[in-house]
């Protein structure tokens, strides 16, 4: 079994991971802190986190794939070279956490990981086997910690000692017995709260606890509704994810840009683009511009409320003219985040226009906004 072990490592390397692990396939070790972060309801709008059936896939990982015995875990770094920091800074742009640069993990990865299962089953004809890209009911980090991959750190990041934790996680969940990966020492956050420290919208409750509610990342992304009126002037110009908290992790210092292609770009729209052009996008047009990128499963209507938000914090008369049509658009949560935007501007033409959308407007939501 360690010269299949080997060889699987050798292979995943060959495939373009940068890491790999293996563990059994057993429960996560912090399944009961996941039930309590559940049971809290910082798990916020994603309800499928919560699903009974996903619930009792994590308790047993039989019911994913009966009979499996391993887990493999891999890696693939997206650490990028940094723009200048004027430039991520502007509140004239919209920023774009760096995962979201190339292309699509999902894409990238994949296929790699059904390509090395197909590799497994040529050493065991009746291998069966699960392949996971951030989408299977798995605790990915925690079995990848086991798999000795890195640590968890304050931020509830995966880091690897000597690479960070600009990486993407994979599973590969097999009926194939595999030798474990030897368990290494390994590092800790020790006394560093930087991460902690960094977050605007006080995410972190506590040292390992994230309340997603309230995570940037969370309400740019994942969350489908109106975002709360109480962070949204705490969001800067975040519009797609966030990466304050892995910024100041000291230990990305030691994380070389990665080598995969699909993840590298030179372009500037894809790091932040100009509020204005984001404002102005057309269904058309974000198909178009997002394809190929992870930032299509948001749709238009959330990027485009997104960047509403950070128009508002922007604060400037070079977004009203972007802003004031959106006060007609057919989506109500984009002319509700249009409006506070435009009321955090003001000026006597936003006020005349705030006023006729509020003479016209029926949805009770956008109403509020409006007044």
């Amino acid at each position: 079994m360690g010269d299949l072990l080997q060889e699987l490592r050798l292979r995943a390397f060959a495939l373009g991971f940068d890491s790999v692990g293996v563990s059994l396939a057993a429960p996560a070790r912090r399944l009961d802190a996941y039930l309590r972060w559940i049971e809290a309801e910082r798990h916020g709008h994603m309800v499928y986190m919560a699903r009974p059936d996903r619930v009792a896939r994590r308790r047993d990982p039989q019911i994913i794939l009966p009979g499996m015995r391993s887990i493999v875990s891999v890696g693939l770094s997206y650490a990028a070279a940094a723009p200048a920091p004027d430039f991520t800074a502007d509140p004239g742009r919209g920023r774009f956490s760096n995962y979201a640069w190339g292309a699509d993990y999902h894409d990238v990865m994949t296929p790699r990981l059904e390509e090395l299962a197909a590799w497994l089953r040529t050493k065991d004809p009746g291998t069966a086997s699960r392949v996971y890209v951030d989408t299977g009911a798995v605790l990915e980090r925690d079995h990848a910690e086991t798999a000795g991959l890195g640590f968890t750190g304050k931020n509830t990041m995966l880091i690897a000692p000597r690479a960070g934790s600009w990486f993407f996680l994979g599973e590969l969940l097999t009926t194939l017995t595999l030798a474990p990966t030897p368990a290494s020492q390994m590092p800790s956050c020790g006394s560093c709260r930087r991460c902690l420290d960094a977050c605007p919208t006080d995410a972190f409750p506590a040292a390992y606890e994230l309340d997603a509610r309230r995570c940037i990342s969370y309400l740019t992304i994942e969350l489908k509704d109106w975002i709360p009126r109480e962070l949204r002037p705490l969001m800067g110009n975040w519009v797609y994810g966030c990466d304050l908290c892995q910024l100041v992790c000291p230990f990305n210092r030691f994380a070389a840009q990665g080598e995969e292609p699909a993840f590298h770009t030179l372009d500037a729209a894809a790091i932040a683009p100009p509020l204005v052009v984001l404002l102005a996008l057309d269904e058309a047009r974000f198909d178009a511009r997002f394809a190929h990128s992870p930032v299509k499963r948001i749709r238009r209507a959330r990027l485009v409320r997104n960047a509403c938000v950070a128009a508002g914090n922007w604060g400037s008369q070079t977004a009203v003219a972007a802003l004031l049509p959106l006060l007609e658009d057919k989506e109500a949560i984009v002319r509700g985040h249009a409006a506070w935007a435009l009321r955090q501007i003001g000026g006597h033409e936003v006020d005349a226009a705030l006023a006729a959308a509020l003479a016209r407007e029926t949805d009770s939501q956008v109403r509020e906004e409006l007044l």
